[in-house]
């Protein structure tokens, strides 16, 4: 039961006032892998309205994985910053679909872009997406940071240290942080909480150096968890332990 369904007397607040969440473009996917489940969206599009209902500022960022992934889809036959920026553009039209399901739900929503297209978003401006953030409207960030060679974890670490979250909430495909690939070894173990230098010693696969050490000098705690059930979002606002939180 997650802490907005509670009865009890002494029912649970959100700990976080300003968040930034980060969701892969393969979450979006679904089972289906590529391209979008809408009916995926709209479930994260439902626990992003909760959020605002809370009283919680959420900030956005999209992958692009389930349209392109750089470099790793051009398998070498590309220039690295040409493969970058389609991957960017894959961000922005995640960022589309989202915002798109919000506003049929009633959500206030606003997109930047790292690159500029005024035709379909605002330029990314701190102030501004600020600004939106302290009026309740859910703020996506797209196109990553703008610039190749940075992935979108790194681009979310960016946004969050600029807008001043409190926390990353990380929603990919795995639960967790685990000490191997639990795909392949059955007896991995699932970390509650690990420091960003065993991450970066450890070479865990969290997020890339870049951004584990992004956050870690920015001290933003970053929570991974499973984006399979949508409502750990609300259990991770809430302080419930869900997924691995990686901190000082």
């Amino acid at each position: 039961m997650d802490c907005k369904q509670r009865e009890d007397f002494t029912m649970a607040k959100p700990v976080y006032k300003r968040v930034l969440l980060k969701v892969s473009g393969e979450a979006l996917a679904g089972d289906k892998h590529s391209g979008l489940d809408f009916e995926v969206i709209g479930q994260v599009c439902d626990v992003l309205k909760e959020c605002l209902d809370m009283g919680v500022q959420v900030g956005l960022v999209i992958g692009g994985g389930n349209f392109w992934r750089g470099a790793k889809n051009s398998g070498g036959k590309m220039e690295r910053t040409r493969a970058d920026h389609m991957g960017m553009l894959a961000t922005v039209m995640n960022c589309l679909a989202v915002a798109d399901v919000c506003e049929q739900k009633g959500i206030p929503v606003r997109v930047q872009t790292a690159i500029e297209m005024r035709a379909i978003a605002e330029p990314y401006i701190r102030s501004r997406a600020i600004r939106h953030l302290e009026k309740g409207r859910v703020v996506i960030f797209g196109a990553g940071t703008g610039n190749p060679f940075f992935s979108t974890d790194t681009a979310a670490v960016l946004r969050a240290a600029e807008i001043g979250a409190d926390v990353i909430l990380l929603a990919k495909n795995v639960d967790g942080v685990y000490n191997a690939d639990p795909v392949k070894d059955p007896t991995a173990v699932k970390y509650d909480s690990i420091s960003y230098d065993d991450v970066l010693a450890q070479h865990l696969m969290v997020m890339d150096s870049t951004a584990t050490s992004l956050s870690m000098d920015n001290h933003i705690p970053v929570l991974l968890f499973a984006l399979k059930d949508p409502r750990n979002i609300i259990r991770a606002l809430c302080g419930e332990n869900v997924g691995t939180i990686v901190k000082e």
